[in-house]
């Protein structure tokens, strides 16, 4: 059963908010379900009007590819395998840290994606969402 309803989004989201305010950086933080459709969106108080998009994006990312968006940094710099992999699909593809997964039963029910740092900030906050996530279920 997927779980990943708005009100566990919301949870996800207020728990990668705390780590967020912990680390003193305004984010965004999205939450998307199993097809990459948008389930919630948070923008802090001062948090960079570009992250809106970007963190939707890292979170569709993830789930579209199933892994972490942090899993393509390598495979996308120039004359590696992957590169030009995020001027695919209409430039959604984000090839940094901040989008992660969520899974359920080892299947991909949706991802979070983060955005408004520097890249490890990112991650951080995001990794926090999915332990929230993994803590509800």
């Amino acid at each position: 059963m997927n779980t990943l309803t708005l009100d566990t989004a919301t949870k996800v989201i207020a728990r990668a908010e705390q780590e967020a305010k912990n680390i003193g950086v305004s984010m965004v933080i999205s939450v998307v379900d199993d097809g990459g459709n948008l389930i919630a969106k948070h923008r802090m108080d001062d948090a960079w009007i570009a992250s809106i998009d970007i963190a939707e994006d890292k979170a569709w990312t993830s789930v579209a590819l199933k892994m972490p968006t942090s899993n393509l940094a390598e495979a996308t710099v120039p004359n590696a395998e992957l590169y030009g992999l995020n001027t695919t699909n209409n430039g959604r593809i984000v090839v940094f840290g901040g989008g992660i997964p969520l899974l359920q039963d080892g299947k991909v029910v949706g991802a979070i994606g983060v955005s408004g740092s520097a890249v490890p900030d990112d991650v951080k906050v995001a990794e926090a969402g999915v332990q929230a996530f993994e803590n509800i279920n």
